[in-house]
């Protein structure tokens, strides 16, 4: 029942994340580009084109963690496989993003972080549990007795057990 609107939250969440990271690479890249900043003596047109392809990279990451979001909406099942493996690695990714972004960034995003991460964890988690056929009721009233049962209905004693084959070596 929970399961599909955070499923749908949790993918809007992602494909919103993805073209923002996307965005954010592009425009440094293309401040890097225009500026002709340099760090340590790297080439400022391959670092330009280093954070290009790295947003494009991480926007499509995310666009496959929304699109397993979304399968887990669409078809109202827990995801397997691959998508299972895509959320978790997002969950990961969000919660270490947490921890650095308490320190270098603030607290309103930390907070957003672990709101995504909480929607990964919840499209991971939540599920409907399968109507359990219900089981006979164990009766107390006495049936008919059980052949095979001892005195007050306890198990017969089967006695001693021999074992099929020679004696025991021990035996005279």
């Amino acid at each position: 029942m929970l399961r599909r609107p955070v499923a749908l939250v949790t993918a809007v969440v992602l494909f919103c994340e993805a073209v923002g990271v996307a965005l954010l690479n592009w425009t440094l890249g293309t401040l890097v580009d225009h500026q002709h900043m340099s760090l340590a003596g790297l080439d400022p047109d391959k670092m330009s084109a280093s954070s290009k392809i790295g947003g494009l990279v991480f926007g499509l990451y995310f666009v496959l963690c929304g699109i397993a979001a979304l399968a887990v909406c669409v078809r109202n099942r827990p995801s397997a496989g691959l998508g299972r493996v895509l959320l978790i690695s997002a969950a990961v990714v969000h919660a270490v993003l947490g921890a650095f972004a308490v320190g270098l960034i603030g607290w309103r995003a930390f907070a957003y972080l672990m709101v995504v991460f909480a929607l990964i964890v919840l499209t991971l988690m939540t599920y409907d549990r399968a109507q359990e056929q219900p089981r006979p009721a164990a009766t107390d009233a006495p049936g008919p007795p059980d052949p095979s049962a001892g005195p007050a209905g306890q198990p017969a004693d089967p006695g001693p057990v021999s074992a099929p084959g020679p004696g025991a070596p021990t035996t005279p």
